[in-house]
């Protein structure tokens, strides 16, 4: 049950619904690609990403210099209820 309330409170916020929203219909996307479109400066969004990568809401995938983050394909069942939803 713990596991379930961390993952709600995780998910439990607008920019970060955002970030989920926008990487379900790009698929992989950069901070400054997400930054850009929810309009959130870069050093807030890494931290809204960092939150929905400890939860495996989403994966990041370093090519070069550059990170991209898409949706983890190991969600729990109440994160990939809640990202249909978007």
């Amino acid at each position: 049950m713990k596991d379930l309330e961390k993952i709600l409170k995780a998910l439990a916020n607008r920019r970060r619904l955002a970030i989920l929203k926008y990487l379900k219909h790009k698929g992989t996307a950069t901070v400054t690609d997400i930054a850009r479109e929810i309009k959130l400066s870069f050093r807030s969004t890494s931290k809204h990403l960092g939150i929905l990568s400890a939860f495996d809401i989403i994966e990041k995938n370093q090519e070069g210099p550059q990170v991209f983050y898409e949706l983890s394909g190991k969600q729990a069942v109440a994160a990939k209820s809640i990202i249909a939803l978007l």
